[in-house]
């Protein structure tokens, strides 16, 4: 069994030992298990395994062959890009040394995480948009889902730059091809909702295209539902909220996108959504007091 990517895990979601075992069996029993190898029963096992979003496949790798660091660093990187914690993936992606790069697939992976933390740290976009194109212009043809990771990184960084007819070009052949992914493995989960939330936050905010933001963030919401995965619930109920808002919804229906992305960020600890949605629940708020104020004096 692979402790370390147990452990690991855990702690990057910010689990303690007690958080973690809370109602499944008692912390000496975890103990044993991260710092002896004593394997509980598989009962206990798999509802630890639940609570960190881990498949007995993830701790038993088919033929027995050990993930390499390598691979549990990116897996690590990854995991605080989907969490928003973008300088701690910057931290560790830095340690990665890329001469070590010797895989295609951690090539286009290690590319892409690379490229995307350069975007949302606000680097240069040459920075950024060099690594995607690595990943388009490859010799060896990159799975669809790295080159719609790609076209998703080139768009969101023109968008951070208003370049938006850039953005739009790169966006557009996404949505083209979203449809097609398939999804095999939980990271292929985290990458096709990267994908299928920024695009449709792409259209509900540069283009005010609302019809097709919504529908692509409800599909997100159907992904995260068949698949068993919560961590960009939070994220996609945020920005419908904020489409409400623009499109003047009822405020009853804006209220409950907002309560159910602060009850997924919870879950998920995403204190960086918790204090978004804070903020656009005092919007919200002064939004009804200036409507009640101006209604009081007609």
């Amino acid at each position: 069994m692979n402790i370390d990517k147990f452990i690991a895990t855990r702690k990057a979601m910010g689990f303690s030992q007690q958080e973690l075992c809370d109602g499944v069996c008692t912390q000496a029993t975890l103990s044993r298990l991260e710092s002896n190898g004593q394997v509980p029963t598989i009962k206990i096992l798999i509802q630890l395994c639940r609570r960190l979003h881990l498949s007995l496949d993830d701790l038993f790798p088919k033929f027995g062959v050990p993930e390499s660091q390598l691979n549990q660093q990116l897996d690590a990187t990854e995991f605080k890009l989907v969490t928003s914690e973008y300088r701690e993936a910057q931290a560790l992606l830095e340690k990665i040394n890329g001469s070590d790069l010797t895989d295609e697939r951690q090539r286009w992976r290690y590319l892409y995480l690379r490229g995307y933390l350069s975007t949302l740290l606000d680097h240069p976009i040459t920075d950024s948009i060099f690594d995607f194109n690595q990943i388009l212009m490859a010799k060896s043809q990159a799975p669809l889902i790295y080159n719609l990771l790609a076209y998703t990184g080139c768009g969101i960084a023109y968008a951070r730059h208003d370049q938006l007819d850039k953005a739009e070009f790169y966006f557009n052949k996404v949505f083209d091809q979203i449809y097609q992914c398939t999804i095999e493995t939980t990271k292929d989960v985290w990458r096709v909702l990267n994908i299928v939330y920024n695009t449709g936050r792409f259209y509900s905010q540069s283009g005010h295209n609302y019809e097709i933001g919504n529908e692509l963030l409800n599909y997100a919401l159907t992904i995260c539902a068949n698949n068993h995965v919560t961590y960009y619930v939070a994220k996609v109920e945020y920005q419908l909220a904020l489409n409400g808002l623009a499109l003047k919804a009822d405020p009853a229906e804006i209220i409950e996108h907002i309560h159910d992305s602060r009850a997924f960020a919870r879950i998920n600890r995403n204190h960086i959504m918790l204090a978004q949605l804070d903020q656009l629940q005092a919007r919200l708020d002064n939004q009804t007091s200036d409507e009640a104020a101006a209604s009081g004096q007609n």
